[in-house]
């Protein structure tokens, strides 16, 4: 016996209604977009308040009140004035060197087999040298003139106008200190020779290739100021310069947070880093390989970035490339460290997402309706 499975109106109708209803339920439709709808849009000529999200349209009437200020060399008459009148003060641990002339019996010699390091008189942790006839001599905080003078004066007792020389053979009691990404990080002695925050690094080997050169900190009794190496080495900004003191602390942080996310429809996504010579928007395209031309919105260029602002979540900056000269805009829009470089895609490649999802389900219900159709049950 042979029969054959008809498919009624009934069977077409629910079939009908399936895919309908897929069609409707694709709210969750692959790939996502950013809708500017309900959100505040500020133009170059709005005043408007901060709301949760603001989106500022990339143009060339307002790209330039959203690139930073250029770096320009200058110099520093603070550190110059400064550098003139240092004077370095003896302290703990410190080795002098002091000569009485005309009296070899009060000057420890050298001889051939001791340097002045050796022979010289040591700065005792009270502060203090002993030196012959006069006994103790207080030293710590003062300068190599005023401990002449203050032998002088001693020694006047018991020497005719003593001729009394003093200089630091061994700068053992001060240190500043350099760490981080640099090629020999460590201690730094302060010595009668000004050392500042450029001298310091030289001497250390300098940075290495993963440092941050625009976050160095200095740290200084507890307090911590902020320096830029790239302004200062490559710009010639001298007003980033600063003469250390004993205990001051250099860091060098790595470029762990210099980090920018390209995401969305451009053709390789990815985290890049922003290098000392900072990036910007059109140069970070370019590096994950561009837009996608197929299926990103031209108009959907968008640079999402942190607000500390309590009542603003973020800031969007919106780049149209619809006219490809509008990369040029992008070259003069400088990115910040976490910045979220996000290209949205466009309706149709959206629609053409949900279609490519559908028709593996619509090619299985064609099977279904064939097969039932050639259905044939044999005797």
């Amino acid at each position: 016996m042979m029969f054959k499975l008809k498919v009624t109106r009934k069977h077409r109708a629910l079939i009908s209604s399936i895919l309908i209803s897929v069609f409707i339920t694709g709210c969750s439709i692959p790939g996502s977009h950013i809708s500017t709808s309900n959100i505040e849009v500020i133009n170059a000529s709005s005043g408007a308040e901060s709301h949760n999200i603001n989106i500022y349209p990339l143009t060339a009437k307002n790209i330039s009140r959203y690139k930073p200020s250029p770096t320009v060399s200058q110099t520093n008459p603070a550190l110059d004035a400064e550098i003139e009148r240092y004077e370095y003060r003896v302290g703990i641990g410190d080795i002098l060197n002091i000569t009485i002339w005309d009296h070899p019996e009060l000057t420890i010699p050298a001889g051939s087999y001791r340097s002045s390091e050796e022979a010289g008189n040591w700065v005792h942790t009270d502060g203090s040298i002993f030196y012959p006839y006069i006994g103790l001599v207080k030293v710590e905080g003062k300068t190599v003139t005023q401990i002449r003078e203050t032998l002088t004066n001693k020694l006047k007792n018991f020497i005719e106008s003593p001729q009394v020389d003093v200089n630091v053979a061994s700068f053992r009691s001060q240190k500043a200190y350099i760490t981080g990404e640099i090629n020999r990080p460590g201690q730094q002695p302060i010595t009668n020779v000004p050392l500042t925050v450029l001298d310091a690094i030289n001497s250390a080997g300098g940075l290495t290739e993963s440092a941050d050169w625009k976050q160095v900190s200095l740290t200084r009794n507890g307090e911590e100021q902020s320096l830029s190496l790239y302004g200062l080495i490559h710009r010639g900004d001298l007003t980033q310069n600063r003469l250390l003191l004993p205990g001051d602390i250099v860091h060098v942080p790595r470029n762990d947070n210099q980090k920018v996310f390209v995401m969305g429809e451009v053709r390789n996504p990815q985290l890049l880093t922003i290098d000392r010579s900072g990036m910007s928007l059109t140069e970070a395209l370019s590096n994950v390989g561009g837009i996608n031309e197929l299926s990103a919105d031209a108009t959907g260029v968008f640079v999402i970035r942190g607000d500390q602002a309590p009542d603003t979540m973020a800031n969007v900056f919106q780049l149209d490339i619809k006219d490809a000269t509008a990369l040029v805009l992008g070259t003069e829009f400088t990115l910040e460290p976490n910045d979220i470089v996000y290209v949205t895609a466009s309706p149709i490649s959206r629609w053409n997402r949900v279609v490519a999802q559908l028709i593996p389900t619509i090619s299985g219900f064609n099977n279904l309706t064939e097969g039932a159709l050639r259905v044939r049950t044999w005797p």
